[in-house]
């Protein structure tokens, strides 16, 4: 007897059954209250500071420039870039403290944590203003206010 085909007097469940629907996740608009391009400009002050590994004052200038662009327009980015700006200044401050102690060698091992160190905070900063969460940079000496 084959045992793959049902029997007819077996119940067979209707083929037509739909899924359940997904269940939806809110987006980063519906939590912070904040517009995409808020947020994107936002995203792209902490973004832009990653091109100083590349171009030289590069940290600095990214954010500098959206920020002044539309520090009036969106208080959001207004928020996030002098947040950016400030932290990329104190970088650069603590980058040529390490410069000079490079003459007695700490300075080197002082350098790499502060590269390092500005890379996973400005990729942490990226991702929180990128959701509409307020990021507020740890060691940041605050110039612009």
């Amino acid at each position: 007897m084959n045992t793959d085909q049902p029997s007819d007097d077996a119940p067979t469940a209707p083929e037509t059954s739909t899924p359940p629907p997904a269940p939806v996740e809110p987006t980063a608009e519906a939590n912070s209250g904040l517009s995409k391009d808020s947020l994107n400009m936002g995203m792209l002050c902490h973004l832009l500071a990653l091109t100083g590994f590349i171009i030289p004052l590069g940290n600095i200038l990214g954010p500098l420039i959206i920020w002044l662009l539309k520090k009036d327009t969106d208080p959001y980015v207004d928020e996030q870039g002098k947040e950016s700006v400030n932290f990329q200044i104190s970088v650069a401050i603590y980058a040529i403290i390490c410069l000079v102690l490079m003459l007695v060698v700490i300075g080197i091992f002082l350098f790499a944590i502060v590269a390092i160190g500005s890379l996973v905070l400005t990729i942490i900063g990226t991702i929180k203003a990128s959701k509409g969460e307020p990021w507020k940079y740890p060691l940041t000496i605050r110039l612009i206010k």
